[in-house]
């Protein structure tokens, strides 16, 4: 066992639709809004706290929103597939699709947070980037949340018996091939007879919609032949559950309360998650730097926090890369991902600062 035991993971990104409209309501959406709520909320305290405007938040807030929402998607397009986004400029603008790039949002608040200054004489640059720095791990963090609820951004296979396996696209596979299938539901079995290295056995159960009974030759063509393509056709499922190469796929159907079911047996490849690991970093940076801010604020000097936060959050985001799929197939033919590439310059920006605040009085 490494950091826990396996964890079968298949939430819906989705959390209810509003009567007349299209789109429903996604947790990434609610926590990328949470995120920025609660920053909002601590921007006001630290203002008070300092003695300065707090209706400058609000036109603050539009900055930070604004900035991160076009940086992050324009460095998605750009960092990641810039020949396919300028050949098809309009697809950029497709953002409901996806595709955010964390650093291409940190290039657009140092931009945004530029500008913001030059309207207020009493919050330089350097200044409102520090608070700025506290509140924006905590965006951070409830995005990382968002893309766990999504099953996106996921870690690389822990090669173990521990780890999440994220069912999501596992479900939607069951549900897509066969639309009687009402419900589905994951469970992890003790089958030493089918356990693989760094697979781990688990059962999928199905219940059928009222009326729909399996004939045994359509369970048969349908567990023996469709689902096992399907898992070798299809990466996004292939990726998380696996066939045993020794006892093939073992199902079984049954009827129970008027209802048609069914199990099958598949082996579970437990991933890092990614997500959470970057979520839970960020908590911890914004504790610390909250922590510098509300107790040394009259000792440190401007820059520090800023400096600081671009070492710890760079650093992170360096490291945890090691544990993540990478975000484009073109990414495994050089020596670091572009999410690594990236993150070198942002953390020696970030050193360079962290070196200066340590030499000059402070200023505001």
């Amino acid at each position: 066992m490494t950091l826990f035991e396996m964890i079968i993971w298949s939430p819906s990104p989705e959390i209810f639709t509003i009567p007349g409209l299209d789109h429903p309501v996604r947790w990434y959406g609610l926590l990328f809004a949470l995120g920025f709520i609660l920053a909002q909320q601590v921007m006001y305290w630290i203002f008070k706290s300092e003695g300065k405007n707090v209706k400058d938040v609000d036109q603050l807030t539009m900055y930070l929103v604004i900035a991160v929402v076009v940086g992050a998607r324009l460095g998605h397009c750009l960092f990641y597939n810039p020949g396919y986004y300028l050949s098809n400029p309009f697809e950029i603008l497709k953002i409901w699709e996806g595709g955010l790039a964390s650093h291409g949002g940190a290039i657009g608040m140092l931009i945004a947070l530029y500008l913001y200054s030059r309207k207020h004489a009493d919050q330089s640059y350097m200044w409102i980037l520090d608070r700025v720095a506290i509140v924006t791990v905590l965006v951070g963090a409830c995005i990382r949340f968002g893309n766990l609820m999504n099953s996106e951004i996921i870690g690389l296979p822990t090669g173990t018996d521990s780890g999440i396996v994220f069912a999501r696209s596992v479900e939607d596979m069951f549900k897509n091939l066969d639309p009687r299938i009402e419900e589905v539901s994951f469970d992890q079995v003790e089958d030493q007879s089918i356990t693989e290295s760094g697979k781990v056995p688990m059962m999928i159960s199905l219940t059928y919609k009222r009326g729909v009974e399996l004939t045994p030759d359509h369970a048969k063509l349908f567990f023996e032949s469709t689902i096992p393509r399907a898992i070798d056709r299809y990466h996004e499922v292939g990726k998380h559950i696996a066939i045993s190469s020794n006892q093939g796929i073992k199902y079984d159907t049954f009827m129970s309360r008027g209802a048609q079911h069914a199990t099958v047996e598949v082996l579970g490849i437990p991933r890092h998650p990614g997500q959470l690991y970057e979520a839970l970093a960020c908590v911890i940076m914004f504790l610390i730097l909250a922590h510098i801010w509300f107790h040394h604020r009259t000792q440190i000097k401007t820059g520090f926090l800023f400096g600081l936060f671009m070492v710890m959050l760079w650093s992170e985001r360096f490291v945890v890369e090691f544990f993540k799929e990478n975000q484009e197939a073109w990414e495994a033919s050089i020596p670091l991902n572009m999410g690594q590439w990236l993150s070198i310059p942002m953390f020696i920006i970030g050193l360079v600062v962290l070196i200066k605040s340590w030499g000059f009085t402070k200023k505001q």
